[in-house]
């Protein structure tokens, strides 16, 4: 797919085939991920893929709406150093994440991290340092529905778009 195309199925997708996904994919999806823009050039990221049944289901008992990672045949733990921009820059990482998944015709599916009460657990679980922030968790896998990549209704550019002014 090209990058507009791309940019324009992503969907969040939460049900998956009983697929693996290959270590060389999820290798590129973080590739990807890490030259997302960044303030300064800090680039503050680790990524964790995590791809053990039991850490899954783990994860998923913790965070209360990412239950459906329990079936994900993958999961991204993205966190970052904290700096001042560390939610900036791993959301940024998250969203070449999401994109690059989609290229590869995997479901995602972005997992609030950052504030969330889980997020030490989380931490604890993958032991990472303390000096370390959640920023995101993305669920993948390959779609159980057929079609799931397709443009979503949107609102219309005429009701979003505004030239000069407000």
């Amino acid at each position: 797919m090209d990058l507009i195309k791309v940019i324009k199925a992503r969907r969040s997708i939460r049900e998956y085939k009983d697929r693996p996904i290959p270590k060389e994919i999820l290798a590129d999806l973080i590739d990807a991920a890490r030259f997302a823009p960044t303030a300064r050039g800090v680039q503050p990221w680790e990524f964790i893929v995590i791809t053990e049944e039991a850490t899954l289901k783990k994860i998923a008992g913790l965070a209360e709406n990412g239950r459906f990672i329990a079936s994900a045949r993958a999961c991204i733990a993205v966190f970052c150093r904290d700096t001042k921009y560390y939610l900036e820059d791993g959301c940024a990482a998250t969203q070449n994440l999401l994109l690059a998944a989609t290229g590869y015709g995997i479901g995602s599916c972005w997992v609030a991290g950052d504030k969330k009460p889980y997020c030490a657990e989380v931490a604890g679980l993958l032991n990472v340092a303390d000096s370390l922030k959640l920023v995101s968790l993305v669920a993948l896998g390959y779609p159980a529905a057929e079609g799931s990549f397709k443009e979503a209704a949107k609102k219309g550019l005429d009701k979003i778009m505004h030239w000069e002014k407000f």
